[in-house]
């Protein structure tokens, strides 16, 4: 029998003993689960963990009968081959309900309503980052719809969840998002999902134009790169899954994604998991924010489209950001001030330059690490069991053949995971992530060298090549750690 457009994919279905029915059982418990997702370093598919969720059945055509008639706003684009990135900035966006984005995605026509100035064989359309507390804000029952307590996250709901809803090409720019982790249910239809390691931020080249905060994005299309203005991208690793409707996706903090619906409706579920680190990070961000705002309001106030997502709808005054940047901090403090982490270890107040890239003082953070590839995470064993197999499949390194924008030969549908993948990805899963700065810097310089010889002459600095030096992710990391040394001190 073929699986509903709801239904859990058979790929990831359990075996069933001599053809009989047998009690489906989950493959991990919360804890294990949960286990898992933090000490993780590697995007992983969960299989078989959300068959007796009610969110299995949350279509689209499901969503409109329970949104009666609701307007959501839809992200407009164009079905393109483009080597630029179709950022938010750069689309079109209407309100409409979901029965009409139907209507309109089905008939492939529409002379009347909002959808008909929009050739549906020139655009796709996308109802992202719909947050549940203000789509469902007078039907909060729904909430217990969606059940991330079987992560191992008791009372986390759809009360902490985004809804999506996309056409075929729909997508969202390759970024990487500053806080937490993700996990993302996909409900109907298929996404195609591109990631690349948090070490291979170099190879992306991170703007933060357009601003938006907690997403930094890639000046990439990685889809139709145009590697002649980005040479270093082809040294970043990609690693490519398909996700298919009762399938979650675990993408691990920091890595880059670029998501792309590959069949005529897609709905996705995602909660983003907080993180020791997303304390530090948010004074990154409230740095980031001050800059970007100064510096772009200062050379054209009138025109903050051009720069800032239509997702940002607070205000950009730099007293607002002062606030918001001074309440960052304070948070920051708040948080630790009581663990026994910050009371046993004193932070140094002779100004010597600290030897980490970290502030050592919270273990809880991310330090630089030098050594073995293979150092354990905190008190997880180096040699644990792999938690891989058949309900846990590890999205691998895809071809380095050049990307096609509709073929499939980066596709991973997790059923090439095998003997080398295993014992490799054995070894890697409970290990802290290395930074490996050195090769960084080393690839920042090979870059500006490469760019040397293949850009024509430039004498002109705009303020958008200023604000990618001053915001750049490994820049305002430094800043933050001296904002807080010295408050502290």
């Amino acid at each position: 029998m073929a699986a509903g457009p709801g239904a859990t994919s058979d790929a990831c279905h359990a075996a069933r003993a001599g053809g009989e029915e047998v009690e489906r059982v989950k493959p991990f418990t919360p804890e294990k689960a949960k286990e898992i997702i933090m000490s993780l370093q590697q995007p992983a598919i969960f299989c078989n963990m959300v068959f007796d969720w009610p969110a299995q059945h949350w279509t689209a055509k499901y969503l409109s009968g329970v949104l009666h008639g609701k307007q959501i706003q839809f992200r407009m684009g164009m079905k393109s081959t483009d080597t630029v990135p179709q950022f938010e900035t750069t689309c079109s966006y209407i309100d409409a309900t979901v029965e009409e984005f139907l209507t309109w995605n089905c008939d492939h026509s529409s002379i009347s309503g909002p959808f008909r100035d929009y050739d549906h064989s020139k655009f796709w359309a996308y109802a992202d980052y719909k947050y549940f507390v203000s789509l469902f804000e007078d039907k909060t029952d729904i909430f217990q719809d969606v059940i991330w307590s079987d992560f191992g996250f008791p009372g986390r709901s759809g009360q902490e969840s985004t809804l999506w809803i996309g056409s075929l090409g729909a997508h969202t720019p390759c970024h990487l998002d500053s806080y937490g982790c993700n996990l993302v249910f996909q409900v109907q239809g298929r996404k195609r999902w591109h990631l690349f390691p948090p070490e291979d931020t170099p190879f992306l080249y991170p703007t933060r134009i357009p601003y938006e905060e907690s997403s930094v994005f890639s000046k990439i299309n990685v889809v139709n790169p145009d590697l002649k203005r980005f040479p270093e991208f082809q040294k970043a690793r990609r690693h490519v899954v398909t996700l298919s409707p009762g399938q979650v996706l675990f993408v691990p903090r920091h890595w880059w994604h670029y998501v792309e619906s590959i069949d005529p409706v897609t709905v996705s579920i995602n909660s983003w998991i907080e993180l020791e680190e997303d304390h530090q990070a948010r004074v990154e961000e409230a740095i980031t924010r001050m800059l970007v705002c100064a510096l772009k309001n200062a050379e054209d106030p009138h025109n903050t489209r051009a720069w800032l997502n239509p997702t940002e709808v607070e205000e950009t005054s730099h007293e607002v950001n002062c606030r918001y940047l001074n309440g960052a901090v304070s948070a920051f403090f708040d948080h630790y001030r009581t663990s026994k982490v910050v009371e046993n270890q004193a932070l140094r107040t002779n100004g010597e330059y600290m030897k980490k890239e970290e502030l050592n003082v919270y273990s809880l953070m991310e330090v630089e690490q030098t050594g073995s590839q293979n150092l354990p995470l905190g008190t997880v064993k180096q040699e644990a069991a792999s938690p891989f197999g058949p309900d846990l499949v590890p999205v691998v390194p895809s071809s380095e053949e050049p990307p096609s924008e509709r073929g499939s030969i980066f596709e991973n549908d997790g059923k090439d995971f095998v003997g080398k993948d295993r014992e490799h990805f054995g070894k890697l899963h409970c290990t802290k992530r290395q930074r490996r700065m050195s090769k960084s810097e080393n690839a920042a310089v090979e870059q500006i060298a490469s760019n040397s010889i293949t850009a024509p002459s430039q004498t002109f600095v705009s303020t958008d090549d200023l604000l990618d030096c001053l915001v750049n992710p490994r820049v305002t990391k430094i800043v933050a750690q001296l904002l807080i040394q010295g408050r502290s001190l």
